[in-house]
């Protein structure tokens, strides 16, 4: 649809929407002449002066209420100045209420002739006139308000949805962001072993590939779910352990005690392989070996990875890991905050991180 066709149109359906209006307006106004005249007609038989009573009294009430819903609502009492509403309604029904004695005092001197005898029951009570004049003021005024309640609660929950919206996008885009650090950050490492092994011709260079090759397939396509099997984050943990063992050769002792994890009970992708790698990268060989030990429990409803690596103290400072360690902080903040516990202690040449996310399954099945 072109600019011009789309203008046109919007053109049309706003000149519609007036007429829809107006006449709902129209109509409305028909059915308050007739209660009117309804009204005043009770035991009377007058036709004619109910007629001309009901159709200059109809004028009146439209005013009082349109001025009432246009002006005093909008412009006083929805601003909060409750006394100005209060002092102009009051201004409002004085005037009115002289508007209507001019009429029933007209009515009476053109149409009855000062014959009081003719004058219908209902008109006899100035009191009654004006509690139906201000009836309908009020039913169409608190239709008003609980229209503009309404559009006003509609916008507000519009504009939280947009809010939310917005904010559940930069959550996604931060997310994304830190998944894709981990793909240099993990290659770097990796590759630097197949580099090595090609260095030498090692035969062990195409089982290394055909693991990088099995990692880089779950970081690809895995890493863009917002959950994974844990079982399989836990195996892919092995894999990069593999190809570990083959770049450390002898001097890597690795003590691996992972239990075995429901099918059901998910993770947030590429959480755990980060510590893994810090231990690998930032640990240090002491009296010929580089020595990990990595333990994996859920119980209680609880999951606890803790992995601890050899490192030299004096070359480690403040007990923090690199990018990838602040990457996974971060992460656990977007998937799971104030539901995980990760701490990192340093002692006696012993680097240890230990995370624990609580209430596992129940975020599993959220």
């Amino acid at each position: 649809m072109t600019s011009y066709a789309m203008n046109k149109f919007e053109n049309t359906w706003f000149k519609w929407a007036i007429v829809q209006k107006v006449l709902l307006h129209f109509l409305f106004w028909i059915a308050i002449w007739f209660f009117f005249f309804y009204f005043f007609s009770f035991n009377s038989n007058v036709k004619v002066y109910v007629t001309w009573f009901s159709s200059l009294l109809l004028p009146i009430t439209m005013s009082i209420t349109y001025f009432m819903v246009y002006y005093l609502i909008p412009t006083f009492l929805l601003s909060k100045q409750y006394f100005k509403f209060a002092l102009y309604s009051f201004y409002t029904m004085v005037a009115s209420s002289n508007l209507i004695i001019l009429t029933l005092f007209g009515c009476i001197i053109f149409l009855l002739e000062f014959n009081i005898t003719l004058l219908p029951p209902m008109s006899k009570n100035y009191l009654f006139i004006l509690i139906l004049v201000y009836l309908v003021v009020g039913m169409v005024s608190f239709i008003n308000l609980l229209q503009h309640n309404f559009k006003t609660a509609s916008k507000n929950k519009e504009l939280e949805n947009k809010i939310l919206a917005t904010h559940l996008q930069l959550k996604d885009q931060e997310l994304q962001y830190l998944k894709m650090q981990i793909h240099p950050h993990f290659l770097f490492n990796t590759l630097n072993t197949i580099y090595g092994l090609a260095l030498k011709q090692s035969k062990q260079t195409p089982d290394v590939i055909l693991k990088l090759s099995n990692l880089l397939d779950y970081i690809l396509y895995q890493v863009n779910k917002p959950m994974v099997c844990l079982n399989e984050e836990l195996l892919h943990i092995q894999e990069y352990i593999d190809l570990e063992r083959i770049r450390f050769q002898e001097t890597l002792r690795v003590s691996i005690k992972i239990e075995d994890v429901d099918e059901k009970i998910q993770i947030a992708p590429m959480l755990l392989i980060p510590l893994v790698e810090n231990a690998f990268k930032h640990g240090n060989i002491i009296d010929n070996y580089l020595s990990i030990n990595i333990e994996s429990e859920v119980s209680n409803n609880h999951f606890t990875f803790t992995i601890e690596n050899t490192v030299n103290s004096q070359n480690t400072k403040n007990g923090k890991g690199g990018i990838g360690l602040q990457n996974i902080k971060k992460r656990l903040e977007l998937h799971y905050k104030n539901n995980y516990k990760l701490t990192v202690e340093l002692s006696e040449n012993w680097y240890k991180a230990s995370l624990t996310i609580f209430k596992l399954n129940e975020i599993s099945n959220g």
